[in-house]
């Protein structure tokens, strides 16, 4: 199955390393960021992964449930401290497969980007607006695209060479889809091993349309957790979207 048509795909192939040091950023941030908005209610992580920003919250006393389409990757967050007893439901984020309400849902580190089709990704707001509660919050973390990357149409780099093996990853974008693939190949020894990878970019402008037509509208937006002003320098942004 393509990469373009299965939810599941990054999970299969990257759970044994997700968690691995200086592979994701540290959650104590967003986690701050997230519990300063999530109030009484239900919290819902779509892509809950293995639990990086979910169990920080929970430990704090917060309600948190959480959608993934990997059972690999909740097989890791069950392993955690606290993973055992929290609610995940199996499937597709773009779906929000589980019943509101919820006060607070949001989706981290450009997940919203791993639905690589624009309906799959308006279908998840609609779906985020269908269990959220009367004026529940809806936060996205995404990177801002580079357009010098994107005008390149296709990249390669050199990610790793040793005696053993050597490892190279491939960019191939599609400006007019606003989708890229990515394929990150190793050779050694073993064989070619490939690990495909894919995702459908947004400019922030983009996305509040595409909220608005949820029913939401842009409450705030930072450059980072710190709440650093957005501005047209920023690489990045955490967007608070609210209902109503």
């Amino acid at each position: 199955m393509s990469v373009f048509d299965d939810p599941g795909h990054f999970g299969r192939l990257w759970a044994d390393t997700y968690d691995l040091p200086g592979g994701l950023p540290d959650p104590t941030r967003a986690v701050e960021f997230l519990a300063g908005l999530a109030g009484p209610g239900r919290v819902l992580e779509l892509a809950i992964g293995t639990g990086r920003v979910a169990l920080p919250l929970a430990a704090r006393g917060i309600t948190v449930e959480g959608v993934e389409a990997s059972p690999e990757m909740v097989e890791k967050l069950r392993a955690k401290p606290g993973g055992e007893h929290l609610p995940v439901a199996i499937g597709d984020m773009a779906d929000v497969p589980v019943n509101g309400p919820y006060g607070l849902a949001y989706l981290v580190f450009n997940t919203l980007f791993n639905l690589v089709q624009a309906q799959r990704q308006a279908d998840c707001f609609r779906n985020v607006a269908r269990v959220l509660a009367p004026r529940g919050a809806f936060v996205i973390e995404t990177y801002v695209p580079d357009p010098a990357d994107i005008d390149r149409d296709e990249q390669v780099q050199m990610r790793e060479v040793t005696e053993e093996s050597a490892t190279i990853r491939l960019h191939r974008y599609d400006q007019a889809a606003q989708t890229f693939l990515r394929q990150t190949v190793t050779f050694s020894a073993g064989g070619v091993h490939l690990h495909p990878f894919a995702m459908r970019y947004m400019w922030p402008e983009q996305i509040d349309e595409m909220a608005g037509q949820a029913g939401f509208h842009l409450a705030e937006r930072y450059a980072d957790w710190e709440r650093t002003p957005f501005g047209p320098d920023s690489t990045s942004h955490i967007s608070v979207y609210r209902l109503g």
